[in-house]
């Protein structure tokens, strides 16, 4: 796979990452952005840690979660990269539905689920007619 297939495979990973991760930011109480660390409300253990540390630790720990997911995704061999990437599409696919599901309804995940299978299945044809332009 070159480089720029390689980047058109990590595109709905990352989008999913960064969806769920403005939901995430969007959705924290006013109390916790004001330094009441205590409010913090985040699913993911590891997330909830640095949450609980500072206010930034939510920005802090994204970055370095979009850093690994690009590094991994683009530098693994291509089949382990695109199960990875695949179960990072479907992880923060979920997480965000657990953001959603309550504020927006069903239809909310349904758009959400339709959103992530069409940038996924979009990429994937890019990268095979690339690659058959290619061959």
């Amino acid at each position: 796979m070159n480089r720029l297939d390689r980047w058109i495979n990590l595109a709905p990973a990352l989008i999913a990452s960064l969806i769920d991760i403005t939901v995430t930011i969007v959705h924290q109480p006013k109390e916790y952005w004001e330094g009441n660390l205590d409010k913090a409300n985040e699913g993911n253990p590891i997330g909830a840690i640095f949450m609980a540390n500072h206010v930034s630790g939510l920005f802090l720990i994204s970055g370095i979660e979009i850093i690994l997911i690009m590094f991994l995704g683009y530098y693994l061999p291509n089949r382990i990269s695109k199960y990875l990437l695949l179960f990072v599409l479907i992880a923060h696919s979920c997480a965000t539905t657990t953001w959603i599901a309550g504020r927006y309804g069903f239809w909310s995940i349904m758009a959400l689920a339709l959103f992530n299978t069409l940038t996924y299945l979009i990429a994937n044809d890019i990268i095979n007619k690339r690659t058959k332009t290619n061959s």
